[in-house]
């Protein structure tokens, strides 16, 4: 049975002393640490690596924790965020979680109920991941219309003029609900990629162009070819919905 991977805990603390006995505690529970003592390193680590959880001090030298979370909202960084703070009044608990931290622990703390808190944000976390088809489609999206087809998310199938049914990847579904949203807009082939497999996937464009020439040869055995959807060399793809008569009347 392959082994579960560690989830990777980032720890945002100026105080060395205390983000030193963190780490060495969740590691001691079988966690993964990566610790910054300044809100520029943790967005630095953030836009080139990926972390399951982020434990971010309210009060650090460059930055307090409040600013530093919307500032990833902003850059469409979404990580579970617990913060850790010697702030204990209401009015902070509240405005953190309406920022959208999903938890908030005052010091001191004990490492068990820490380690505790991290395995149940990271629970609730996979939970609302379960409903993710790709990062900009869930399973609960209603079907909409790509050229003559029908294209279902819940169900991830795609129905035809002629009433055939076909079952399509997760990628593919993301794919079309991304051209289905930005019609007439030159899509580059890096933007493409972070809506639909995330900001820190590690995806080449040669892998986003065969999903491409996927979804045209699923459509051009359908009879439906996809000449509206034009490449644009050395930079992406462009998707003209297709003019109905009733459109044009």
């Amino acid at each position: 049975m392959p082994t579960k991977p560690k989830p990777l805990v980032l720890i945002v603390e100026d105080e060395t002393e205390l983000a030193n006995v963190i780490s060495e505690h969740l590691e001691a529970a079988g966690m993964q640490t990566q610790v910054c003592n300044r809100c520029a390193l943790a967005m630095r680590f953030l836009k080139h690596n990926f972390a399951n959880i982020l434990l971010l001090d309210l009060t650090l030298p460059d930055q307090n924790g409040f600013a530093f979370l919307e500032e990833l909202k902003r850059e469409d960084i979404n990580i579970p965020t617990i913060f850790l703070t010697g702030n204990d009044s209401e009015i902070s608990k509240v405005k953190g979680l309406e920022l959208g931290a999903d938890d908030y622990v005052t010091k001191p703390f004990s490492a068990p109920e820490l380690v505790a808190r991290i395995h149940a944000v990271l629970r609730r976390a996979e939970v609302a991941h379960d409903f993710n088809v790709t990062k900009n489609v869930k399973l609960t999206d209603a079907p909409f219309e790509f050229n003559t087809a029908s294209v279902n998310p819940t169900s991830m199938e795609v129905t035809f003029p002629d009433g055939e049914i076909v079952n399509i990847g997760r990628k593919e579904i993301g794919i079309l609900s991304y051209l289905h949203e930005n019609p007439e807009t030159i899509i580059t082939r890096k933007n493409l990629i972070h809506s639909v497999w995330g900001i820190h996937a590690d995806i080449r464009s040669r892998s986003l162009d065969q999903y491409i020439v996927k979804i045209r040869d699923l459509f051009k055995r359908k009879n439906a070819p996809l000449d509206n959807l034009k490449t644009i060399h050395g930079i992406g793809y462009q998707y003209e919905p297709l003019v109905r008569s009733n459109d044009a009347s």
